[in-house]
Parts: C-alpha cells; sequence; structure tokens
C-alpha cells in the first residue's frame, strides 16, 4: 500500500529485454536503503526489487504491465517518480493507493496559473464511472485532488513543489500518465453494478 507522496526521482539507467518481461535498472538517492523482495512504486506502478547494485535497483515489468502501463514509453535517462510502500502506524498524507494502475491517460494541455499549473487529461469510459470533482487520482503514482470532470476529460492542479520534484515537469501534451482510480470508488461501483 503506498499514500502517492513521492520520496524521490530515479533516473532509468538500463533497459533490458528477457522474453516477454523487461528488466529495468534505476539509479536513485533510495536505491541503496532497498532490499531485493521490496515493493516500490515505479510511476505508480508496484515492481519488486530483483537485484541491488551501487546506488541503482532493478525490477521486472511483466508484458501485462508494459501493455497497460506508460512503461512502453519509457527511454534510459526517463524519470520516475518512486514511492516505498507505507509503513503501518504512519501518517497517510495523500490517499490510499495499491500501486495497481487502471490503464493511462493524455495529457491534452498544460496551463501556467501564476504560480501552479492544471493539467487536463483525456481518460476512458472509467473516468465517468469513477473520478469525481474534488475526489482523489493517482498519477504516475502522484496523489492528487481532482479540480474538474467534464465526461471522459479531467483536470489536476500541480503545486512548485511538485512540479518541482516530482516528473509533472516533464508532461506535456500529448503525454501518456499512468492513472489508478481511487479504490473507495471502484469498490462503491462494483457494489452498485451487483445491486443494480
Amino acid at each position: 500500500m503506498f499514500t502517492g507522496i513521492i520520496e524521490c526521482l530515479g533516473e532509468l539507467v538500463e533497459i533490458k529485454q528477457d522474453q516477454s518481461n523487461v528488466h529495468l535498472t534505476i539509479k536513485s538517492e533510495i536505491s541503496n536503503k532497498l532490499k531485493v523482495d521490496q515493493s516500490v512504486a515505479h510511476n505508480g506502478v508496484c515492481l519488486t526489487v530483483v537485484e541491488l547494485d551501487k546506488g541503482t535497483h532493478m525490477v521486472t515489468a511483466i508484458d501485462e504491465t508494459m501493455k497497460k502501463t506508460n512503461f512502453q514509453n519509457l527511454l534510459l535517462g526517463s524519470q520516475l517518480n518512486l514511492e516505498r510502500c507505507t509503513k503501518i502506524g504512519d501518517r497517510l498524507d495523500g490517499h490510499l493507493v495499491q500501486g495497481h494502475v487502471d490503464g493511462t491517460a493524455t495529457c491534452l494541455k498544460v496551463e501556467e496559473k501564476q504560480g501552479s499549473w492544471m493539467f487536463h487529461f483525456l481518460g476512458d469510459e472509467n473516468v465517468i464511472k469513477l473520478v469525481v470533482e474534488k475526489g482523489s487520482i493517482c498519477i504516475n503514482g502522484v496523489s492528487l485532488t481532482v479540480v474538474e470532470v467534464i465526461k471522459k476529460e479531467f483536470s489536476v492542479a500541480i503545486i512548485p513543489y511538485t512540479y518541482e520534484n516530482t516528473s509533472f515537469n516533464q508532461i506535456k501534451e500529448g503525454s501518456t500518465v499512468n492513472v489508478e482510480y481511487d479504490i473507495v470508488g471502484k469498490y462503491v461501483t462494483k457494489n452498485l453494478n451487483l445491486k443494480g
């Protein structure tokens, strides 16, 4: 379980294909604090650390992960938002995030708003069912509050701290991002569908 509060950025330093799997090696300030078999969210995707080296860690993405996330667009040098799993007893500063990405969305535009930024995204049919104004959403692993929802489109506001300390400063029109919808909304929707 995660909170969507990013600890640091990691740099992708190696991509290695292994049959249908892809091994990703990331260099970061937390890599030397990790251990093999630990869960870490990478752009919101929960992956298991499988190998450690000096200042780097390796994770493996299966074919399903590559198809469902923006990992297929990663290049050497790409910056990834990293978060270790939440310790029981810690404050939950973001919202409940599983690290199980539901799909992707495309950035429609970025508006600068005198000290903050408004990011507009186009998602899929789940936006209509699962995204509510002022509700929670996780984009590339970052816990955010939804500003507005219009059909399959939604927007989020980004403050300077988030812009400077996550990969949001690299997202532009046409960029693909990972989206995890709020788990509470998913359970409510499922329950309503079962009763209907």
